[in-house]
């Protein structure tokens, strides 16, 4: 029997790429085409069974061109599946290559979104079985591990998760809001924890519990899943020599005293000057925690109860331990830091520990022009993450379908626009996961700016691009903007006109190609009439001009006319044109080749 030590290989960091493994010639056949378009993919040579082992100890993903059956009970016989969380993650491909199965390690292994990947480049259908992805919920195995959350060993993982999928009421307890992906609405969430309650005994149904806390309370122990955070931020200081195993003695006695988990650690803190302290250096390599360096000069600039003089002349600053403590990672001398463990001392070392905030999440999505092909995967995956969805209700209601059960949605009219930026601001700000939507491109005349105006560091932004609507209509016009081309807004509404019209002027000097947003409304007609004019005094009458209105949605309409025809009051197709229209302006360069709008790139081809 082949046996493989995954485990060592993984804490080693040896494991990288997605092994290929095939046994017929289709099945070589398309091992090499993944190979060719994926370059971390590699075939592995050898028997089927060698090569499986091999693929599997040394990969983060294993692609079988073998069948099911087979696959599994060659797994079983190499002795590699060793439990739902430590399974590698294995996807099978037929023959004619149909379809990509998702066989073991959905979640933990990543096999789920290896048969999406392989299913993408092959043309397949991804076969995935898991019960929260038919279900569309959200899987507790991998539920907050994009934040760090880490599953208590000993956690009723599969009972609680029957639950959550059975539509049974679970309670849910935090000691923080963390921006988390959505759980269906029959978990509870209660916010106090069970062991700080004073109402008698805490529920005994299932329950979810996200805490830095130890729990010994039995009752709450049958049916939970709990979940340690990041946290806790460590500050160690030592002198030279500091044994590995006194910094550890130190660390661990600290956090027991408090009542604190070690898996809630985020990482080790000390001052640059210690980069090259072995005792520090070995401490964090056991316990599997990073080690963060900060200069001296920062740690200096840390407010502590408890600094020293001494410490001061030694590396430059009053304190390590519980300055590095209540830094961030990225050195960011932020409040979100708590000491909650002040500095304590043994023969050779410091250490003080720092509960840290969670930081909020605002994903701003662009959900493209409308038609689904083109709302990106990027923009599905983040709909689906969010807990929190703010957005325009015609919007909304466009991707109710990619939102998941138990997402909170925070939907407003037209002209809510100033009031839907602070909510989600505040609700990341708050801590939540929120995906603020908008049609088009969100960061182009449309929610992003204002939104992010109100930012102050406080949460994370994640910036989800969108086909914007200049790209949409110049797609059905041909290529337009082939050359050096500009987006113009003609609403005066936040912008004055005086301002506008010096803006398509400058265009019209410059000879670009115009895009023009917000053309025309029930009570704004003059404005793109005038815009016309200004082009026109600096362009041929011929200049193509393409009106879109509804690109990629129902009711589209396109049409080519020129400057001329368009700004003539007696064949204007004007009233075409309403806040759903995108009107592309030509340069001098810009013509129309076979019913397309092209502006040459002016390539010289030798």
């Amino acid at each position: 029997m082949i046996h493989g030590s995954r485990d060592d290989d993984r804490e080693g960091g040896g494991r990288y790429g997605i092994g290929l493994v095939a046994v017929t010639a289709a099945g070589r056949a398309g091992a090499a085409e993944l190979a060719r378009v994926w370059p971390d993919a590699r075939i592995y040579p050898g028997t089927v069974r060698e090569a499986l082992a091999a693929a599997v100890i040394q990969c983060t993903g294993v692609v079988c061109f073998i069948a099911t059956g087979a696959t599994v009970r060659l797994l079983a016989a190499v002795d590699l599946l060793t439990g739902k969380a430590s399974d590698p993650g294995v996807v099978c491909v037929d023959e004619a290559r149909r379809w990509a199965v998702a066989l073991v390690g959905g979640h933990s292994g990543g096999a789920n979104a290896l048969a999406e990947r392989v299913a993408t480049a092959l043309g397949a259908t991804a076969v995935v079985t898991t019960a929260s992805d038919a279900s569309g919920s959200t899987a507790l195995d991998s539920f907050g591990a994009d934040v760090g959350l880490r599953v208590e060993p000993g956690s009723r993982l599969a009972r609680v998760g029957a639950a959550v999928l059975s539509g049974e009421p679970v309670a849910m307890y935090a000691d923080a809001v963390w921006p988390l992906p959505p759980l269906p609405a029959t978990v509870r969430q209660l916010g106090t924890p069970p062991w700080t309650r004073r109402d008698g005994q805490p529920d005994s149904g299932p329950s979810i519990i996200i805490t830095d806390r130890m729990i010994t309370d039995p009752v709450i122990t049958g049916r939970t899943v709990v979940y340690r955070p990041p946290s806790l931020i460590v500050g160690v200081g030592a002198s030279r020599g500091a044994p590995e195993q006194e910094i550890l003695d130190l660390v661990d006695r600290a956090l027991a005293d408090a009542g604190l988990s070690p898996l809630a650690v985020r990482h080790l803190a000390t001052v640059e000057a210690k980069r090259d302290e072995a005792g520090i250096i070995a401490a964090a390599r056991t316990r599997g925690w990073p080690l963060v360096f900060h200069p001296a000069a920062l740690l200096a600039t840390v407010n502590v109860p408890h600094p020293s003089e001494v410490v001061r002349a030694a590396v430059g600053t009053p304190s390590v331990a519980e300055a590095a403590s209540l830094l961030g990672a990225d050195g960011a001398a932020t409040d979100s830091g708590e000491l909650v463990v002040s500095k304590r001392a043994s023969a050779h070392a410091t250490v003080a520990v720092a509960r840290h905030r969670p930081r909020g999440r605002l994903a701003i999505v662009g959900l493209g022009p409308g038609d689904r092909d083109l709302l990106t995967p990027y923009a599905a995956r983040e709909l689906a993450r969010a807990s929190v969805i703010v957005g325009l209700d015609q919007y909304v209601d466009s991707v109710a379908d990619l939102i998941r059960p138990g997402t909170r949605v925070l939907a407003s009219g037209l002209g809510s626009e100033e009031a839907r930026a602070a909510v989600a601001v505040e609700t990341a700000r708050a801590g939540h996961a929120v995906a603020l939507i908008g049609s088009g491109d969100a960061g182009v005349y449309a929610m992003g700016s204002p939104t992010l105006e109100r930012a102050d560091g406080s949460f994370d932004v994640v910036g989800v691009p969108g086909v914007t609507a200049a790209l949409s209509a110049a797609a059905l016009l041909g290529a337009p903007l082939g050359h050096d081309h500009a987006m113009i807004s003609l609403s005066d509404l936040h912008t004055p006109w005086d301002v506008i019209e010096r803006r398509v002027t400058a265009a019209a000097e410059a000879d670009l190609v115009v895009a023009f947003y917000n053309p025309r409304s029930r009570t704004r007609t003059w404005q793109l009439p005038r815009a016309l004019e200004l082009l026109a005094a600096r362009r041929p009458p011929s200049t193509p001009v393409g009106i879109v209105t509804e690109a990629f949605r129902p009711g589209q309409q396109v049409s080519i006319t020129t400057i001329a025809d368009l700004a003539d009051a007696t064949t204007s197709g004007l009233d075409r044109v309403g806040m759903t229209t995108t009107v592309v302006v030509g340069s001098t360069q810009t013509r129309v080749v076979a019913g397309r709008i092209v502006t040459p790139r002016g390539y010289r081809w030798s």
